[in-house]
């Protein structure tokens, strides 16, 4: 009876499956990178969201907001602000981040594409960026650095 051994991609595959396996200093650095990517990302999209309530010029660069519970407006605000605080802190992270994504998604089809094809032209790249940026965190996930990291490490 002859015994075949595992190719040396499989075995390292399992390898790095397997969570007893030490942590690189790369994998380490990747986990930091990700994280910070996340909060900055969300930063600035909680900034984004602000403007919907008049924060930072508002939405039309004079300290405008849009107008308590209209529709959609003050309801995508809402949900833009709670969503960056999510992402950002790391907790619900991939749930927040598909939310956020749809929004911005909704944001760019509904009100920018009507206006131009190319959101150059229809003022929609940031729309665009988020719902991408969002996507991309809902899945690979938050990174090392989250307060649910956090409390799990305290608890």
């Amino acid at each position: 009876m002859t015994t075949q051994s595992l190719p040396q991609t499989v075995a390292a595959t399992t390898a790095a499956a397997d969570n007893s396996a030490p942590k690189t200093k790369h994998d380490k650095l990747t986990g930091v990178t990700i994280s910070a990517f996340r909060v900055v990302v969300s930063f600035l999209f909680l900034c984004h969201a602000l403007q919907g309530f008049g924060a930072f010029g508002g939405i039309d660069g004079a300290g405008t907001g849009v107008g308590f519970g209209s529709w959609p407006g003050f309801y995508a605000s809402v949900i833009e602000a709670v969503t960056a605080i999510l992402v950002g802190t790391g907790v619900f992270t991939r749930i927040a981040a598909l939310i956020a994504s749809g929004t911005m998604a909704y944001a760019y089809f509904v009100y920018h594409q009507e206006i131009a094809l190319v959101p150059l032209q229809n003022m929609g790249e940031p729309a665009a960026l988020y719902s991408w940026i969002f996507l991309l965190i809902a899945v690979i996930g938050p990174g090392s650095l989250t307060v649910a990291a956090l409390r799990r490490r305290r608890g």
